[in-house]
């Protein structure tokens, strides 16, 4: 299961982090995030997955350039190494992180 964090926590748990991290920016009223969420939970059991709300976390997602809903971040070693925007099948979402 996806956990949702806050821009407090990114850095220990996102930056900090040696394994690769998929980080979720939604909004609870995005239609396509929604969607999206059973999708990050499945791959939750392989990789680590956490959730950004831009509603809430705005300076966060500002300083990740987010400009549309869903964008899910690979992150690796504290470095964005993939990103994908929209609605994406589970295997779209795991090839980012090869």
């Amino acid at each position: 299961m996806s956990k949702e964090i806050t821009n407090v926590e990114f850095q220990e748990l996102v930056l900090n982090s040696h394994e690769p991290v998929l980080v979720d920016f939604y909004a609870a009223w995005c239609g396509p995030c929604r969607m999206l969420s059973p999708i990050m939970d499945e791959i939750s059991s392989t990789v680590t997955v956490y959730k950004v709300n831009t509603d809430t976390e705005q300076e966060l997602s500002k300083h990740y350039g987010i400009m549309s809903i869903p964008c899910i971040i690979a992150f690796r070693d504290g470095k964005e190494i993939g990103r994908l925007i929209g609605l994406k099948s589970k295997s779209e979402i795991i090839e980012m992180l090869k």
